[in-house]
């Protein structure tokens, strides 16, 4: 396995490009299973998640070329409907064949999910909802076995927002008979664009980027090309990364519009930010203050960025706390920021910060995708070299991340263990 190493210290400066949406790219390679005919997606990270539903949509029988962000999915019909264990195991957004398999061909196996360790993460929500649209659902040997005659619509009301089951049961309803109505659904930039993409292919969605959802079925889509959102998380990574240091850096081809409680908590903390239709400046303005932040669903604070802010609030002197309100176990890399001296602790929900130790270089392990972020921004800011490894979750979700940071002056590089 590789690690990273960082030698902290070091203010980044310079101009950065922000890499497309894993989290809507995901979700719209599932969606050509749909319809045949050959798509394009433009602006594809290069991550390891996106190689796993490469390879998944290859088994079911799909022709995939990928090559510098630009994929090619050719779809001539499939000869398996199944997402085998050893493939899902590594990827909770598997699970997004679901649907698309049962509109399209009435069945689907398909194994229960793997990916980050987070805490209660139960698909219960898209099996409740197929089951409305006429679905019969059998667990057996840790697969889900899936079959209906035809899809049919149904009023669905979701008693928490999900980002995975309203992704689900939208590609699902596309193709059923009559309406089909999403209540309480989650309203992310990536289930706006993954409801778009399907409009283009000829499906009728209303009520995009709200929460109700009402599709009337279509009985055939067809093949488009499109162009990936950026990934919003990924650019405040590097905006965190620039404001540990004490840097000056500018993100461009990103969408501030998808980061507007992002926005504001850094400058919040006392940051400048200059910010156009895609493109965002930070500057450090000198005097910082601590914060407190609720993740919550969008358009609230995204938890995916938890960790990283958690990092950064280490370095702001005061007392700051970050409610965590979406997943229960995403504060594992507490530990591993204790090692390098933060004074962070977990009460209940609550993570406290006292900011303002001085952070020194240790070995650490990463524990999931925004964990291994928040310890690669929090050794920009130490002392020494820090190691970090298990990097392999880092590579499921961020493009490169450390190369990037290389060419703003980080002196960071990976190394074989």
């Amino acid at each position: 396995m590789d690690k990273i190493i960082v030698r902290g210290g070091k203010k980044l400066t310079g101009t950065i490009f922000s890499s497309g949406s894993k989290n809507a790219g995901l979700p719209i390679m599932a969606a050509s299973i749909l319809a045949e005919g050959k798509y394009i997606l433009r602006n594809v990270p290069d991550i390891t998640d996106i190689q796993t539903m490469i390879k998944l949509l290859r088994i079911i029988g799909a022709e995939v070329v990928f090559n510098k962000n630009e994929l090619t999915i050719i779809n001539k019909g499939f000869s398996r409907y199944e997402a085998p264990y050893d493939l899902v195991k590594t990827m909770r957004a598997s699970i997004y064949v679901l649907g698309p398999l049962l509109a399209r061909f009435g069945k689907a196996k398909v194994s229960f999910p793997g990916g980050c360790a987070l805490g209660a993460r139960p698909i219960n929500l898209h099996l409740e909802g197929l089951q409305k649209l006429g679905t019969t659902i059998e667990i057996k040997h840790g697969y889900i076995y899936a079959y209906t005659d035809k899809l049919k619509g149904g009023k669905i009301f979701f008693e928490k927002k999900s980002v995975g089951a309203t992704a689900n049961i939208l590609m699902a309803s596309v193709l059923a008979q009559g309406i089909t109505t999403i209540e309480n659904a989650s309203c992310e930039p990536e289930i706006t664009s993954l409801a778009h993409f399907l409009n283009k292919m000829g499906a009728k969605i209303k009520g995009i980027g709200t929460e109700v959802l009402t599709i009337q079925g279509v009985k055939t889509l067809h093949s488009i090309d499109t162009t990936l959102i950026s990934d919003r998380i990924e650019t405040a990574t590097f905006l965190l990364s620039a404001a540990i240091t004490n840097g000056n850096i500018t993100i461009k081809n990103c969408s501030p519009v998808h980061l507007g409680f992002v926005l504001d908590k850094i400058k919040e903390i006392g940051f400048s930010l200059q910010i156009s239709k895609d493109t965002i400046s930070i500057t450090d303005k000198g005097e910082k203050k601590p914060v407190e932040i609720s993740t919550n669903p969008y358009p609230g604070f995204p938890t995916d960025l938890q960790p990283p802010f958690a990092a950064l609030l280490s370095t702001i002197k005061g007392k700051s706390i970050i409610y965590e309100n979406i997943f229960s176990d995403r504060v594992m890399y507490i530990s591993e920021l204790q090692r390098l001296g933060a004074d962070i602790k977990l009460n209940g929900n609550q993570i406290i910060i006292k900011g303002g130790n001085k952070l020194t270089g240790a070995p650490l392990i990463a524990s999931d995708i925004r964990a291994a972020a928040a310890l690669i921004i929090a050794a920009l800011a130490s002392n020494g070299k820090t190691e970090i490894s298990r990097v392999y979750h880092l590579d499921r979700g961020y493009e490169r991340l450390e190369e990037k940071l290389a060419k703003l002056g980080a002196d960071i590089e990976r190394v074989k263990d």
